[in-house]
């Protein structure tokens, strides 16, 4: 899968919603679609890093903590606003923000002693911001017959040895989701599918990944940021428009 065509000039700008951007596949997601011309309006609880090369990225960018259900719905108003100059459209969003505690010196949590606390934490952000930023945004998706991309994992459909037990539960929730949204956006012309990554390459790998590219993945290497990226392109795009309601695997066949 090539670099995405460029955005011709004499057709609307794209533009694209996304939570998660700050490091790793979220940052490669806004390389890749800036570079297909695409508008890309970001969000995070962090503030808009200086060291960041994309264009526009400080005024596309909207500080919220999607934690905060009050700080989500603040942010979906702020959204609507930084998109009237495009008509009031959107054309993608893609729910990447994820989060996932860890115990004493990085050790899994599992279902028994996470607390709980923590399950409700990882449910916000992981789960429950997807829907209240789609559902707060619906009318935004439609205007464009746009795409909706949630970023689940392999962590979703088993035990992983490095991602705690929320964190897993929360992503098989979201691929439900996904399963429910392309029912219910479909009808409004929104397509709604998910992206499944596995073991990347970004910098908060758990040791021991080594074994795991060894002995389950069969292209026996890890995936790339921009590799997944790229997906993520696709099904946003034209290319992916009869697409709806998939779950798409970017693992290197680890699923198998």
């Amino acid at each position: 899968m090539g670099m995405p065509p460029r955005h011709q000039p004499n057709q609307p700008r794209r533009v694209l919603l996304l939570t998660g951007a700050s490091r790793g596949i979220g940052h490669a997601t806004v390389k890749v679609f800036s570079a297909a011309g695409w508008r890309v309006i970001t969000v995070s609880r962090h503030p808009f890093p200086e060291e960041c090369p994309w264009e526009m990225g400080p005024e596309d960018h909207i500080q919220a903590d999607l934690a905060s259900v009050e700080d989500t719905e603040r942010a979906i108003l702020e959204i609507r606003e930084r998109l009237v100059p495009e008509g009031g459209r959107l054309d993608a969003l893609v729910n990447n923000a994820g989060i996932s505690p860890k115990g004493r010196d990085g050790a899994r949590l599992g279902s028994i002693d996470t607390p709980v606390e923590d399950w409700k934490w990882v449910l916000q952000v992981n789960f429950f911001s997807s829907i209240m930023l789609a559902r707060g945004l619906v009318e935004e998706l439609k205007a464009s017959r746009g795409a909706v991309v949630n970023v689940t994992s392999i962590a979703g459909s088993r035990v992983h040895p490095f991602a705690g037990a929320a964190y897993a539960t929360s992503k098989a929730a979201l691929m439900a989701l996904t399963r429910e949204m392309a029912h219910d956006f479909g009808p409004l012309g929104i397509r709604v599918n998910a992206l499944s990554p596995g073991e990347i390459d970004t910098a908060i790998l758990s040791p021991g990944t080594e074994k795991i590219v060894e002995e389950q993945i069969p292209m026996r290497r890890l995936g790339k940021p921009a590799e997944v990226a790229k997906a993520i392109y696709f099904l946003c795009s034209d290319a992916s428009s009869y697409v709806n309601g998939s779950e798409l695997h970017v693992n290197g066949g680890q699923h198998v």
